[in-house]
């Protein structure tokens, strides 16, 4: 049998709590140079799930299986390849080239399918629900359209696990639901799924200095019209720092007049 392949898709964020009068370049794209850069928080849930899928598959069927982590950005990226080593995936590869500056969803979910199909054979792709710079929790379904694979989304807990199929519970709104898929299949990861699991020591010492493949846009074999600023309509015209300041309190009335009101307030002062 072919060894089982997980692969991770995860993602080197700006840390949104700092967001600046400098956050953002002339062209509507992010200036991630003004802002520190952390592991996006979905994505590490979603590591988590993907080690403990290893962990059941591993344990149940006596199967050699393997987490990869993929990642797309600049070089400095390979932190979080380096991060996800440390907690237990296998390995990771960065996908970096200025060809992908200014990718929106689109772009960056076609980058990321080729990259899946360049690797070749995988079982599964787990990755966070969204990115926190982005809140769009588009790129993982999108990819999934793009590898032609079924998707399940908002996955909160792994309940099974085999060679050929997952069963998992998903959030919803208003409850939970039970979903089975067959293999392979993408699955992005709700925020309120398992923190995952700390650095071991004996893998920050002995993983420290493993090299870390990186990978241009030629390497996925695309077409560059779809990639960067060419592939991507998604234009951004601003983005805005809103500061919540306490000031006086109000009292309202326990009834729908008084709670319209109350939304209609914090609507127009864009809290809402």
């Amino acid at each position: 049998m072919k060894e089982f392949q997980i692969v991770v898709l995860a993602k080197q964020v700006p840390d949104t709590k700092n967001v600046g009068k400098d956050a953002m370049n002339a062209d509507g794209t992010i200036n991630r140079a003004a802002l520190p850069a952390i592991f996006n928080p979905d994505d590490m849930k979603a590591l988590e799930m993907a080690l403990e899928c290893r962990d059941i598959i591993k344990k149940e069927n006596k199967v050699d299986v393997k987490v990869t982590v993929i990642t797309m950005g600049p070089p400095r990226a390979s932190e979080i390849i380096r991060e996800s080593m440390f907690r237990g995936a296998d390995g990771g590869i960065v996908i970096s080239d200025k060809r992908f500056a200014g990718s929106d969803t689109l772009a960056t979910s076609y980058a990321l399918a080729m990259a899946i199909k360049k690797l070749g054979h995988y079982d599964l792709v787990f990755t966070g629900r969204q990115a926190i710079d982005g809140d769009t929790a588009q790129v993982g379904p999108q990819t999934a359209e793009k590898l032609e694979v079924p998707q399940i989304t908002y996955a909160d807990e792994i309940i099974a696990a085999t060679t050929d199929s997952i069963r998992l519970k998903r959030v919803l709104q208003n409850g939970v639901e039970i979903v089975e898929s067959k293999l392979p299949v993408l699955v992005t990861v709700h925020g309120n799924a398992q923190n995952c699991r700390s650095r071991h020591a004996h893998l920050v010492i002995s993983r420290k200095n493993d090299e870390i493949p990186m990978w241009t846009a030629d390497d996925i074999n695309p077409d560059f019209e779809r990639l960067g600023m060419k592939g991507s309509p998604t234009k951004v015209k601003n983005i805005e720092n809103v500061v919540l300041a306490k000031k006086e309190s109000i009292s309202i009335k326990s009834d729908d007049e008084g709670i319209r009101g109350l939304v209609e307030d914090l609507t127009a002062a864009h809290i809402f």
